[in-house]
């Protein structure tokens, strides 16, 4: 058998290292996800990397900046159910200070119609639903004809089943920001925050229009004066869930995107606006607001 020259065994394992070290060497560099997997200690990037914990704040902004968040989840959207024909859903009132802009139905239970206030109400001649000039679309409450009692009965406890899921997802990223996520731009994920949580410049959802974005917020959701958050790169506000266990306050102009599942009182300040649902176990204040459905 002849043997092999001794150069070419050693240019042969040489030229491995040389491509092994590239191979490698472009894995990190270019953030590819085969070079880490999800245990390697950090969720996935918005442009397919995976980051450590410690690198989500940063590349979120850490409050002060631009940048793309950290974490790329694969969570499904929650499931509203008969609660997904509202576009705002309470149990004990709905009041606004006109005019106000709403483009889909209201609901009101177990709460009767006089406590949706502030709408000037037109029963229709068959007492299932109301109308009013400041809704484009129908205003119901318990004490309406049948079906819409028992119709709205369903819609509130599915409401509350939609509230128990978003609470009960496993997060991707804790405490961004330590309760302060303006100026950051955030990916597809569950974000959890055991805090208040406070918006107190414009914030962007930057994913596609699959991208799902869960906030589970343990006491309080603030969004300042002026602020807006925005979506970009195709993501849809029916993909954006705020589950808070508080209170939340729109305040003066300001603008949100998404389905708002609140345990308590839902308040929306002077001209703020939202693309999405207002969902609340109490109230829905507005105050010359404009709230308006989601595009399917």
């Amino acid at each position: 058998m002849k043997k092999q020259p001794m150069n070419e065994v050693v240019d042969g394992r040489l030229a491995k290292v040389v491509v092994t070290t590239l191979l490698m060497a472009c894995a990190v560099g270019c953030g590819s996800s085969s070079a880490q997997t999800a245990g390697d200690g950090g969720p996935t990037s918005a442009t397919g990397g995976i980051r450590g914990a410690a690198g989500v704040g940063a590349a979120a902004g850490g409050g002060s900046g631009g940048g793309t968040g950290a974490t790329v989840g694969t969570a499904l959207a929650v499931n509203l159910r008969t609660a997904n024909n509202y576009v705002i859903l309470a149990e004990s009132q709905v009041s606004t200070v006109p005019p106000a802009v709403i483009t889909g139905n209201v609901g009101i239970s177990p709460m009767a119609a006089t406590f949706i206030t502030g709408f000037s109400l037109i029963a229709d001649s068959t007492n299932v639903f109301s109308t009013s000039a400041q809704v484009t679309g129908k205003v119901y409450a318990a004490d309406d004809a049948v079906p819409t009692p028992s119709s709205l009965t369903t819609a509130i406890a599915d409401m509350s089943l939609a509230f128990t899921d978003a609470a009960g997802r496993a997060p991707d990223v804790s405490e961004l920001g330590s309760g302060s996520i303006g100026g950051m731009t955030l990916a597809p994920g569950v974000y959890k925050w055991g805090t208040n949580l406070l918006i107190p410049t414009d914030l962007t959802l930057n994913g596609g229009a699959t991208g799902v974005w869960i906030f589970e917020i343990a006491q309080n959701l603030t969004l300042s004066n002026a602020v807006t958050v925005h979506l970009t790169g195709g993501a849809l506000a029916k993909n954006v869930f705020w589950q808070v266990a508080g209170s939340v306050d729109l305040g003066t102009t300001s603008h949100l995107e998404g389905i708002v599942l609140c345990q308590t009182a839902i308040t929306l300040r002077t001209g703020a606006s939202i693309e999405g649902r207002l969902m609340a176990q109490t109230a829905v204040n507005l105050d010359s607001s404009t709230v308006t459905q989601p595009a399917p």
